[in-house]
């Protein structure tokens, strides 16, 4: 049997928070034997500014000098420290379009996203929002000081129910590495059981529980900031209405409200043994 490795595409606005971004893709892929590709798209009308066509030329060939040197400070500052190997591309166009383009060509199993400290889900032309509801893989969001180290002490969290990671190799990989119990965040209907309590699982886990009310996403947002979870694992596939769980705006919202990295879930099959 022979074990193939998993793509990891980095979709970079070339910010600051792309050290941080690149630095914990490095930590994952080498847990995961994972290949690095990197890939930054610029509007065309971040590009011409000027009126004449010589002007143009210019500014163009200007651009492309500028976004090749920014991109190979990013990636030799990383492989420098990680001494992994990362694959950069770039192109001028739609944001949306040469994503998508990418993707399918490409076919990645995990995305890497830095997270906007305002809203994740309004990177550049909202490239968040579009990846969570196109792409069907693994869609890591990685926080903007926080760290991932893929060791034993890893504290990875849950938010209502593991289920979509259980059939993925790499993810068991993590639970079997860390020493620390899993944590589940669950939001149940009134009336269920609300104690905190430990689930008989194969991997060690503690459950917390609240009761839905109109405070229910301040609460869990604020316990979880308090958690210590490095990296929480979100089911991708939210529900429009819910009783029971969290639907789409309440997962989003404590989203936005958390600076941890995450790790969302958008059904595929990720056992890479062929």
């Amino acid at each position: 049997m022979k074990n193939q490795k998993y793509k990891i595409l980095v979709l970079s606005d070339l910010k600051d928070t792309t050290n941080n971004v690149l630095k914990n893709t490095a930590n994952l892929s080498k847990v995961i034997d994972g290949e690095i590709n990197f890939f930054h798209v610029k509007k065309p009308t971040d590009v011409v500014e000027r009126e004449s066509q010589l002007s143009t030329f210019r500014t163009i060939s200007e651009k492309h000098t500028i976004t090749k040197k920014r991109i190979e400070e990013f990636v030799s500052h990383t492989k420098g420290n990680y001494g992994v190997t990362i694959n950069y591309s770039y192109t001028f166009g739609n944001v949306k379009n040469e994503i998508e383009d990418y993707i399918n060509k490409h076919n990645p199993d995990i995305i890497v996203l830095g997270k906007r400290k305002s809203n994740p889900f309004r990177l550049g032309d909202n490239v968040t929002d579009f990846v969570l509801n196109t792409f069907k893989g693994i869609i890591l969001i990685s926080g903007n000081e926080s760290t991932i180290e893929f060791n034993d002490q890893l504290s990875l969290g849950f938010l209502d129910g593991k289920n979509p990671f259980l059939n993925i190799d790499f993810v068991n990989e993590l639970f079997e590495r860390t020493k620390k119990p899993l944590k589940s965040f669950k939001v149940v209907s009134k009336g269920d059981n609300l104690l905190e309590n430990n689930t008989t699982t194969e991997f060690k886990t503690v459950e917390y529980v609240f009761e839905r009310s109109g405070n229910t996403v301040q609460n869990l947002t604020n316990y979880l900031s308090k958690s210590k979870v490095d990296l929480l694992l979100i089911d991708g596939n939210f529900k429009e209405n819910n009783n029971e769980g969290l639907n789409q705006p309440d997962i989003k919202s404590v989203i936005n409200q958390l600076d941890i990295s995450l790790l969302i879930s958008n059904q595929k099959n990720f056992s890479k043994t062929i």
